[in-house]
């Protein structure tokens, strides 16, 4: 049976500027309303200025049912913005404006008691850009309730990432999602082989003892891996039978834009990973929100008066 989770979306929140206008995104806002709609309590941890953005930005996640009881205020910075350009296949890109009030995220005693009570927190790499950022992030993960799920969603924008970063955030992680584009890079930048995508995942649940490890295709779907133990002298000839591993096609859906689709995709995986569901299943609904996010304007769509369940069925 489905109990709802206290789930945190931890790090940047920001105005996406579209050509068209601006609509409210960062990974953690965009992973926290899909939680909501989920059935979870989604909550965002982040930080935004004292501007007329960052008490829209407030106001909007409150009409959403997003919880904003923990999101900090900065007079000195400005509330962070992203412009946005859309190519012929709904594909984004993304120039990020530095510095950003999300950039100055402080350790409080408020949410010294948030970590302690949540069952799952979700951060990337992007909002560590920063030191002061970076530092509290991490201090969060440290100090969260020992049965939290931590969640690294990798999120590789411009020259905002360190290999020192990715392989910290790799060792407070559980659970790390990263798309096929990033897997190479990340190798790299952990100083592990990359072969393909499997014996990838397969390394990086070995040198970080995760617990799980997915690779998102886009289009194409995406694979889960989880359990087992890498013998790296022999990777290449490791049985994978130790571990249990699930590939799911994806779906073929009319794409609008790709803006929040991947934080979409880690909420679904989110939420049933909680519930213990089989791996196939968490990829099966993980794909199918992505998909829906995808299908709709912007990271935070309307159900426009339905359900979401109605709205997910009409993925196919």
């Amino acid at each position: 049976m489905n109990s709802k989770k206290k789930i945190v979306g931890l790090g940047e929140v920001l105005w996406d500027i579209f050509p068209h206008g601006a609509r409210l995104g960062g990974a953690p806002a965009n992973f926290a309303y899909i939680a909501n709609l989920l059935g979870d309590e989604g909550i965002v941890a982040g930080r935004v200025g004292t501007d007329a953005r960052g008490r829209e930005a407030l106001q909007r996640m409150r009409e959403l049912g997003v919880n904003v009881d923990h999101v900090q205020t900065d007079r000195m910075h400005a509330t962070g913005t992203v412009n946005v350009k859309i190519d012929g296949a709904g594909m984004a890109s993304y120039e990020i404006a530095s510095p950003a009030a999300w950039d100055f995220l402080k350790w409080t005693r408020d949410w010294q008691r948030l970590a302690a009570d949540v069952d799952a927190v979700c951060f990337g790499s992007l909002a560590q850009r920063n030191e002061q950022s970076r530092m509290t992030i991490q201090q969060f993960l440290r100090v969260a309730s020992p049965h939290a799920v931590r969640i690294f969603d990798v999120n590789l924008r411009q020259s905002y990432y360190s290999a020192g970063t990715i392989s910290e955030s790799m060792k407070l992680a559980e659970i790390v999602k990263l798309n096929d584009e990033e897997l190479p890079k990340i190798m790299t930048l952990c100083h592990l082989p990359h072969e393909d995508a499997l014996s990838s995942a397969k390394r990086l649940l070995s040198a970080y003892s995760l617990k799980l490890v997915s690779v998102t295709r886009g289009r194409q779907g995406s694979l889960l891996v989880r359990g087992g133990e890498v013998d790296e002298r022999d990777a290449s000839e490791h049985d994978v039978t130790e571990y249990e591993v699930s590939e799911h096609p994806g779906f073929e859906v009319r794409v609008a834009d790709t803006v929040g689709s991947g934080d979409a995709f880690t909420a679904g995986l989110v939420h049933e990973y909680l519930n213990a569901a089989p791996l196939d299943r968490m990829n099966e609904m993980a794909n199918r929100v992505g998909a829906w996010v995808a299908s709709e304007v912007g990271a935070m769509p309307s159900l426009k008066g339905r359900s979401l369940a109605a709205s997910l069925a009409e993925v196919r």
